[in-house]
Parts: C-alpha cells; sequence; structure tokens
C-alpha cells in the first residue's frame, strides 16, 4: 500500500514539474524579449491581428455607431470589390504595380551603388551627403509641377514622382549599412594585399548585401505610399486614380477596396522580399 502511495505521490510529482515549466515556457513567450514562439502561435497572432480589427469594425456598422458615408460596412466594402472586379480592378492593379516597380528599380539602381560609395569614402560622402540629406526632406508632391513640365504627363510622370520619393532614402540607408561594416574586415582585406576595387567588391559589397535586401524591402513598401500622389498627375487609370475618383463621388467602399488591395500587394512584395533574403542568406543573423 506504502508503495502504491509513493508512486502516486511520484507521479503526480513528475506532473506537476511539467505543468510548471509549461507555464514558465508561455510566460517566457509574452515577457521575454525576443523570445521565441511556436510556430503555430505565431500564425494564430497574426490571423488575430487581422481578424480583430475587422470584428471592431463589423461592430461599429452593425451598432450604427458611424455613418455609412464615413465607414461602409465590410458587406458593403465587398461588393463594391466584386463590381469593380468586374469593370477592370485586375487592369488599375496591373497598370499601378508597373509603375510602382518601375520606379523603385530605377531609384535601386541608382540609389544602392551611390550609398556604397558614400559610405565607403570620405570624398564622396562630402561631395553627396549633403545634398541627398537636403533633397530628401522635400515632399515628392512638391516635385509634381516641374515633373510635368520636365518629363511630361504620360507614364514618365508617374514612375518619376515614385522614383523621386525612394531613391534619396535608398541612398542614406545603404550609406548607413556601409559605415556599420566592421573595421577588421577591411583591415583583413588590406593585410592580405586586397587592392581598393577588390576590397570594395568582395568586402563592402557582399558585407552589406544582407542588409542591402532589406534596405530594398523597406523602400518597396514607401514606393507604395507615393502611389496615389503618382497618379494624381493626369493618369486615367491605376488604383489611385481609382481613390481619388471615388473621392470626388464620395464611393466611400471604393476607396476602402483601393486602400485594402493596395495593402495586400504591398504585404505580397514584402513576403517575397523576405522569403529571397531567406533564401539568399541562411546564415545571416541580425
Amino acid at each position: 500500500m506504502g508503495a502504491v502511495t509513493a508512486r502516486t505521490h511520484g507521479t503526480s510529482s513528475v506532473g506537476g514539474r511539467k505543468a510548471a515549466a509549461q507555464r514558465t515556457r508561455v510566460r517566457a513567450w509574452f515577457s521575454r524579449i525576443r523570445a521565441p514562439i511556436p510556430r503555430a502561435l505565431y500564425v494564430g497572432l497574426a490571423v488575430a491581428g487581422f481578424l480583430l480589427p475587422l470584428a471592431f469594425w463589423q461592430a461599429l456598422c452593425a451598432w450604427h455607431l458611424v455613418g455609412a458615408l464615413f465607414l461602409p460596412s465590410p458587406a458593403d466594402v465587398w461588393m463594391s470589390l466584386r463590381h469593380w472586379y468586374a469593370s477592370g480592378l485586375l487592369h488599375d492593379t496591373g497598370i499601378s504595380i508597373y509603375r510602382v516597380v518601375a520606379g523603385f528599380v530605377l531609384a535601386a539602381l541608382i540609389g544602392v551603388p551611390l550609398g556604397l560609395f558614400i559610405g565607403a569614402y570620405k570624398w564622396c560622402e562630402a561631395l553627396l551627403q549633403p545634398i541627398n540629406d537636403f533633397v530628401r526632406y522635400m515632399p515628392a508632391s512638391a516635385f509634381i509641377p516641374l515633373v510635368i513640365l520636365w518629363v511630361g504627363i504620360g507614364e514618365g510622370s508617374k514612375i518619376a514622382i515614385i522614383f523621386i520619393g525612394v531613391v534619396f532614402q535608398i541612398v542614406v540607408m545603404v550609406a548607413d549599412a556601409v559605415r556599420k561594416l566592421p573595421d577588421r574586415y577591411l583591415e583583413a582585406a588590406y593585410t592580405m594585399g586586397a587592392r581598393p576595387g577588390e576590397t570594395m567588391k568582395l568586402v563592402v559589397w557582399r558585407g552589406t548585401w544582407p542588409q542591402i535586401v532589406d534596405i530594398l524591402r523597406i523602400n518597396m513598401g514607401w514606393a507604395w505610399t507615393y502611389l496615389v500622389v503618382a497618379e494624381m498627375v493626369a493618369a486615367d487609370s491605376g488604383l489611385g486614380f481609382a481613390i481619388l475618383q471615388a473621392q470626388r463621388f464620395l464611393d466611400t467602399a471604393k476607396i476602402f477596396v483601393g486602400i485594402i488591395v493596395i495593402g495586400l500587394i504591398g504585404l505580397a512584395f514584402d513576403l517575397m522580399f523576405r522569403a529571397l533574403h531567406k533564401q539568399l542568406f541562411p546564415w545571416y543573423r541580425p
């Protein structure tokens, strides 16, 4: 009898320790900085981050706390999406993606090399950093009259506005990434007899490439924020143009559709950049 009691007590003691350890792990998930969490919990919280605002939005509309003109219901937005899909949503989406990607690619092709040289060479920093910092604080929308005058009202003007909004940010962020490269990497390269061009290619470029991909991911998001501004310039199609047209006719549901579609496309690009980063640099830890 005593042996049975001892085994029972031992089993309950082990179960109690496991339960306490589980509670400690759960507490660490939510209190410890940078603590990893299970994949299932991560996905569940991500889904909840979308569903909770949607439920709150539905509650506001169902209880008529906000007028339909100012906040259409999710059902109204869904109906507007179906109507827009039937009348050219895919075309508007395609032309907007083209404008954003074109402006972003041009900005990256110019901004990344400039940032590398500004971060690597003090003479280049002295020559270009002050003017870059001066221009990057100017709002892209302020350049619209000049862009129309210089480029015209065709596709080039929309692409130019997105380019202006992004290129100066890429330059300063890439330059900062180069400056954070440890000096010991450069010293090791020079010690082994590397020439300046080889050091630039093999140390600076390769050493900052993971950060540059992250910088491009962030700036792709900024490029999408300039879409509506860009499509103010004599556009007759595109998501931003449709949002502006909907504003004129107080079609709030269509405005919501345009905003949500832009957000979803931006999220898709962000996930693509994250996947590319993991594929190219599985070893990288920030």
